[in-house]
């Protein structure tokens, strides 16, 4: 059945294409398998809370008539600006409007967030940019440059908040810096959630072409229930495709966890375990209760258009398992700076298990791609990496900054995490306190970071190892617990490619030596891995060894493990361990490498291609691969068949002695990198049939 909604009707329709509802809750309301909702443009101020799941055969989609045309909002205007003092503006609004969630009372919080930053969870909004929270009214009237911020013109637009419990009121005073607020587009966030079911199992719907933006959403840490503006909430076979999703408060879209009462936010109000503790125990309990394939993730998430959220743009643990994301433009995240903690970045997901990222654009985040914990069988797969880093003022440095961003960063999991026909072009490609990953036909333009290090729960004088999951292959079960041992990594027919080191990163670097969750690396290459052993000096160590008595060395279990590389390119100084054999380092030509961007599409510009060598490199498979050495699991497809890297960043075919890096030849100079997906589509999405 068809339903439509269009929010210039008049109220009492009955949905159907002369009679639209006027709401979308309406439609959500009666929908089911096999429905389709249809939206008309609009702005539609409302919670959407579907009531009904669809099925794999017949699953319920809402569809926007106009692509980015219905946008589904959690703000509301404000007229009722009156003049305080100066450039600064005062407006009360009845606390009656938030319901039993008022945002301005709601400060931002949770495990892994940094308390000492203050912020509520409510937003005030200029013009469609959210403006900046401060902690008295005094730094309204005389506000002060923001150095940490990506936007520093824009921090002294500040706003403060406080209470009139006598009226019920919600008082803001706010800084337009000389603008009329009434002639203005003044909105303020007043909802939690935009499109999200407020019940866990509700699966199989598809949201297409909406935008979705401005909600007051809650720090969404692995420990606690992690909401976004829109997600699937605990249930399966989600897609959210074409859409515009920003300015979350803090998470855009979440695949993420359900709420355990008994586990949420525990380490934050009980204080005696620890975060890390409590997290095993959130992943154990979710078994217990349903985490399975057959019942939880297989989402997609695709071609969409993701940025301006202060957390993350995607934000996910247990929930996004087995999913696809792809095709999107993922951008912006965290630019404010006004948040701070281990949860950050343009995606953010805990135990992606046989999840897939592809073909996505990810920059301008604090942090590109954030994988902690269980990324088993992740792969992450002809995606452009640029500008994830501190801002980019050339002396940037410590003080701008509250963590080292990089492209990818991979934490305390034990593999086989697939890196494959990426182009990394951020200061830091990747950070590395993990073990069983393969970084295959790669451009490299940044250095590795934590490598070795990271894997400890940071206590100063006791050992805190964090010991993590490993499952089943393909499957969520646990499999066991292990701490990190570092190594048992793979580099196979990259490109790394040295560029000229910025003052503040090379301040950072100085600073961050002694540092045990990252040293600040700024070298290129895979120098970072001198002295692992190699997979033969590996199992030497255990010729002849039983394992018992009072001689036997156990240390050997706590050694590093093997690392493997081969058929890469060095340039501009970038250094290789010596124990890579058949290294290629350039040291004879100058090598640049660059974006352009053209009306919106980026093209690469790098001259490296003119001086790779040729035929040195051979095919790379699964069977080169081999198996993650903890859960004895094979580079491979999520079906478990084998992966052959005879296709490029384009899939374009591979000769069977490639190219190092990701491009089969030079068609890259005349090929845009990313993809029409990206551009807003102009026109109808699709236009409903009449009844």
């Amino acid at each position: 059945m068809k339903y439509y909604v269009d929010i210039h009707a008049v109220h009492g329709g009955n949905g159907t294409a002369g009679y639209p509802f006027k709401r979308i809750q309406e439609a959500a309301d009666v929908a089911k398998p096999g429905d389709t909702v249809f939206v008309y443009p609009g702005v539609y101020r409302e919670y959407v809370d579907p009531k009904h799941a669809g099925t794999e055969k017949n699953r319920i989609v809402y569809h926007s008539v106009k692509q980015g045309g219905a946008v589904i909002t959690g703000a509301e205007e404000v007229k009722s600006w009156e003049p305080y003092q100066g450039n600064v503006w005062t407006a009360r609004i009845p606390n009656g409007i938030f319901g039993s969630y008022n945002p301005y009372t709601t400060l931002v919080s949770g495990d892994w967030f940094i308390a000492t930053y203050i912020a509520h969870t409510g937003e005030v909004y200029l013009n469609g940019k959210s403006m900046y929270e401060v902690t008295d009214l005094q730094k309204v009237l005389e506000p002060e440059i923001y150095k940490k911020s990506w936007d520093p013109a824009f921090t002294i637009y500040t706003w403060y908040t406080e209470q009139d419990e006598e009226k019920n009121e919600t008082v803001l005073y706010a800084n337009f810096q000389g603008a009329d607020p009434n002639e203005e587009n003044v909105e303020i966030n007043v909802r939690r959630n935009c499109f999200y079911p407020s019940r866990e199992g509700v699966g199989y719907i598809t949201l297409s072409g909406f935008t979705v933006k401005q909600a007051a959403t809650q720090w969404a840490p692995p420990t606690a229930y992690q909401e976004g503006m829109t997600g699937p909430h605990w249930s399966k076979g989600w897609i959210i495709e074409d859409c515009e999703i920003c300015d979350s408060k803090c998470s855009g879209i979440s695949l993420g966890k359900y709420l355990q009462p008994n586990n949420d936010n525990k380490w934050l109000y009980g204080k005696l375990k620890n975060g890390t503790q409590t997290e095993r125990d959130c992943i154990i309990q979710a078994e217990r209760e349903g985490w399975k394939k057959e019942n939880i993730g297989s989402h997609i998430v695709r071609r969409c258009n993701i940025h301006d959220c202060g957390q993350t743009g995607i934000v996910g643990h247990l929930g996004g398992v087995f999913s696809i994301i792809e095709d999107n433009h993922i951008h912006h995240i965290n630019n404010k700076q006004n948040l701070a903690g281990a949860e950050i970045g343009g995606i953010k997901m805990h135990a992606a298990i046989d999840v897939i990222y592809r073909r996505n654009h990810i920059h301008h985040c604090t942090r590109g791609l954030w994988l902690d914990w269980q990324a088993q069988g992740t792969r992450v797969t002809q995606n452009l990496f640029h500008d994830n880093t501190l801002p980019l003022d050339e002396n940037a440095g410590p003080d701008c900054l509250d963590g080292l961003g990089e492209d990818i960063f991979i934490e305390v999991s034990h593999g086989p995490t697939l890196v494959d026909n990426n182009i990394l072009l951020s200061d830091h490609a990747m950070k590395l306190p993990t073990q069983g990953v393969a970084v295959v036909h790669n451009l490299i333009a940044g250095s590795f970071t934590a490598v070795g290090r990271g894997v400890d729960n940071g206590s100063n004088k006791i050992a805190s190892p964090r010991y993590t999951p490993y499952h089943l292959p393909h499957r969520t079960e646990v499999a066991g617990f292990m701490t990190i041992l570092h190594g048992d990594m793979r580099f196979y027919n990259n490109i790394f490619i040295q560029k000229p080191v910025r003052p503040g990163m090379e301040e950072i670097r100085k600073i961050s030596t002694d540092n045990p969750w990252t040293d600040g690396n700024t070298t290129v290459g895979t120098l970072s891995y001198e002295g692992y052993p190699s997979f033969e000096e590996y199992i030497a160590m255990f010729e002849g060894y039983c394992g018992m008595g009072a001689t036997g060395d156990r240390d050997k279990y706590y050694y590093k493990l093997p690392v493997w590389a081969g058929g890469n390119a060095y340039f501009n100084n970038a250094k290789p361990m010596s124990s890579e054999k058949d290294a290629c380092v350039d040291t004879e030509h100058e090598v640049y490498v660059r974006l352009k961007e053209e009306q919106g599409e980026y093209f690469l510009d790098t001259n490296v291609y003119d001086y790779l060598p040729e035929g040195t490199c051979t095919m790379i498979s699964t069977e080169t691969l081999g198996m993650a050495f903890e859960p004895e699991e094979l580079y491979e497809n999520p079906d478990g068949s084998p992966i052959v890297f005879k296709y490029d960043y384009y899939d374009n075919g591979r000769p069977l002695n490639p190219l190092c890096g990701p491009f089969a030849d030079q068609t890259f100079k005349e090929t845009p990198l990313t993809t029409d997906a990206e551009k807003p589509v102009e026109g109808s999405a699709e236009e409903p049939a009449e009844e």
